[in-house]
């Protein structure tokens, strides 16, 4: 079972032989050919003058800056402090609207919802692990189309759906008087299709939105000379929140019952919905010039876009 996970990993790497590097690291180690070479591969003929050229104005900008970023200036500065708690906010909304509490214990959330065969339980989870992959292509085509800001809040509104709808089957099964007078009888297995149908909801909702969009957004939001540790930071901030959630989902479960967990997680993704409408803008279509900028205005207002543009933004 554990020799299978090296599968994966023999194609990822084999895959990766043939990925190119990033035109701007080329265009730095003054290999513009090879740059533009990539370039070729990604933009069509139309655009890729113009993004030569935003290669080559971005470049000079950072040879004349010689910005060499430290961990300390995240803090300190204010645009980029706005930036990653966006991007780390985004990260770890990502884990506690419950995503690997669904795929890691999905399992035993079908087992508790009256699906008492390993068998079968374990087929529905797979089930679910699938859809998990489809959403996450159906994601790939829909995020340069929606756009990564209304595709999150979509995804969240489904997330919160969906939940609600867990909570409620799990919550009208614990309490069998009211369960039997809603549905005139015995309604052991009515609900749990019904909580095995929200658990397949909350990943069509998830997989196309909250799962690529955390990773997507904090790829474009930070200054090239913070992007690595930004990047880093924020991906530390996905792991520990995955880890918050893995150790404490069946703890909760056991104080206040599956259904007011639910609940509990579903709270937690209207704060996300909340926080996405706030404090994460919509970088589709933007350079990183332009996201930079961006940032500057949210925190400067007009007098950081304009200093900016003047080459003495603060």
């Amino acid at each position: 079972m554990l020799g299978v996970a090296a599968v994966p990993a023999v194609i990822q790497f084999v895959l990766m032989l043939f990925l190119p590097e990033s035109p701007r690291w080329l265009y730095r180690k003054d290999e513009k050919a090879k740059a533009i070479a990539v370039l070729e591969q990604i933009y069509e003929s139309g655009r890729l003058e113009e993004e030569v050229d935003l290669l080559a104005s971005a470049s000079m900008h950072e040879f004349q800056s010689n910005c060499t970023g430290s961990y300390l200036d995240i803090f300190r500065s204010k645009e980029l402090r706005l930036a990653f708690c966006a991007g780390a906010g985004l990260q770890a909304f990502q884990q506690f609207t419950g995503i690997n509490t669904v795929m890691y214990y999905s399992p035993t959330i079908v087992q508790m919802a009256g699906f008492t065969s390993n068998r079968s339980a374990l087929l529905l989870s797979l089930i679910i692990a699938a859809m998990n992959a489809s959403g996450t292509i159906v994601g790939i085509y829909l995020i340069d189309r929606c756009g990564r800001r209304r595709l999150a809040l979509t995804s969240l509104a489904g997330v919160v759906l969906s939940l609600v709808i867990l909570a409620m089957a799990f919550i009208l099964q614990s309490s069998s008087s009211l369960c039997e007078s809603l549905f005139s009888g015995s309604c052991q297995g009515t609900l749990g299709w019904f909580a095995v149908g929200g658990l397949a909801l909350y990943i069509a909702f998830f997989s196309p939105g909250m799962g690529p969009v955390p990773w997507a957004v904090n790829s474009e939001i930070y200054p090239e000379a913070y992007r690595g540790m930004c990047g880093g930071m924020s991906a530390t901030v996905n792991w520990i929140s995955n880890l918050i959630v893995a150790q404490t989902f069946l703890s909760i479960v056991g104080w206040v019952g599956i259904g007011p967990t639910f609940l509990i997680i579903a709270g937690i993704a209207v704060m996300a919905f909340i926080f996405v409408a706030l404090y994460v803008p919509e970088t589709k279509g933007l350079s990183f010039e332009q996201v930079e900028l961006l940032w500057k205005e949210r925190a400067w207002g007009n007098q950081g876009s304009h200093e900016s543009l003047l080459g003495t933004a603060p």
